[in-house]
């Protein structure tokens, strides 16, 4: 069956998080993203999300960036033809960069897609499992006490593995606190492009390096491979890249220059389910793990980011923990939850395997648009 949508309605969408969250670029109380409603002639409904950043801090784009693109561009080319496939509607548009925004198009045609084989999004990606393996990211803390607190939190919530957003000036200190305090806790560090080529030499990585963390993510700017590389060949802790694997083409030019030897792979910044799943592929093919990481998505951006981390090439824990340890509320029935650090995959139903409260985006949303096409 082709995909022919006659109708897709945008929702811009903010929430408060429940507690602020800070990286080596700013700080951010709020989330604000584009909601994606694609509606086929048969009256199938598809959902997607664009995860971006609310300001320009991590990547080029930005809430504003996204709500335009997909209006402009993106919405008319779901408009204007009928596709047999997900990768279909991606390659028609024309569209440079803008990730993802493209991520939101290409995730509400994926669902479409599951739905017309009868199938939810893990199985129709080809998930194994089905259950993921969580942990949980937290950012700079004003104190390491505070640091230490929020911990122990989500120690008692049973995550097993933190993530902990590191800087030129809160690194190995708060590392080895946390290591001190929780000894059988896995841990991990993430720089967020927050060093340059000067700290090559800087005592801090021969140090982190000594801690035994599980990886050390994305230290230079996402173009500086060839840092990386120098600075991998130096460690022994595995280098993971997030921000500098774009497209599948980065992800060979990384893997060719040994810049890293671990993959974070997320769906946003990949510009979607698609390139997602060939990135991944790829890495299962070079026998490079990979992990999923999350950009504090709603519970539909969280739905998509479990059905990939089901691949078999998620080896792991995946930034997918709770929903409510960022919102008081999401917009999905059942509420995506962590037990014990584990996560169920959505298979309740075909297509995101889970229900997506219409309603309640509606009374949250703080714009809304409707474009159609004249298809009967």
């Amino acid at each position: 069956m082709s995909i022919d949508i006659r109708e897709v309605t945008l929702f811009r969408v903010r929430k408060d998080l429940v507690r602020e969250f800070e990286t080596s670029s700013h700080r951010k109380n709020y989330i604000e993203h584009v909601l994606v409603k694609a509606t086929t002639v048969h009256g199938m409904v598809g959902w997607g999300e664009a995860a971006s950043p609310v300001d320009p801090f991590y990547c080029y784009e930005n809430t504003d960036s996204c709500w335009d693109t997909l209006r402009r561009y993106l919405v008319p080319t779901l408009l204007a033809d009928t596709f047999k496939t997900p990768a279909d509607a991606l390659a028609a548009s024309h569209v440079t960069g803008h990730p993802f925004a493209h991520a939101a198009s290409d995730m509400a045609v994926w669902d479409l897609y599951s739905q017309t084989q009868g199938l939810p999004l893990t199985d129709a990606l080809g998930g194994t499992q089905r259950e993921v393996s969580s942990g949980v990211s937290l950012g700079i803390e004003r104190t390491i006490d505070d640091l230490l607190e929020v911990v122990a939190l989500h120690v008692r919530d049973g995550y097993r593995r933190v993530k902990l957003k590191i800087s030129p000036t809160w690194a190995y200190e708060p590392a080895k606190a946390v290591l001190d305090a929780f000894a059988d806790l896995v841990v991990q560090v993430d720089a967020n492009c927050g060093f340059d080529a000067s700290d090559l030499d800087s005592p801090v990585f021969t140090k982190l390096d000594r801690l035994g963390l599980l990886m050390i993510e994305q230290p230079f700017a996402e173009d500086d491979l060839l840092s990386h590389a120098t600075l991998q060949r130096r460690l022994d802790t595995p280098i993971c890249l997030d921000e500098s694997i774009t497209s599948l083409e980065m992800l060979r030019v990384a893997l060719a220059l040994g810049a890293g030897r671990i993959v974070n792979i997320k769906v946003s910044r990949l510009g979607g389910v698609t390139p997602a799943r060939a990135v991944h592929d790829a890495c299962l093919d070079a026998g490079i793990p990979v992990w999923c990481g999350g950009m504090h998505e709603f519970g539909v951006g969280r739905a998509a980011n479990l059905a990939i981390a089901s691949l078999p090439g998620f080896t792991y824990p995946s930034d997918l923990s709770g929903s409510s340890k960022y919102y008081e509320t999401d917009i999905v029935e059942p509420a995506i939850v962590a037990h014990q650090g584990m996560v169920v995959v959505p298979r309740e139903r075909p297509g995101l395997g889970l229900q997506v409260l219409e309603d309640r985006i509606r009374a949250e949303a703080t714009e809304t648009i409707t474009m159609a096409s004249d298809k009967i």
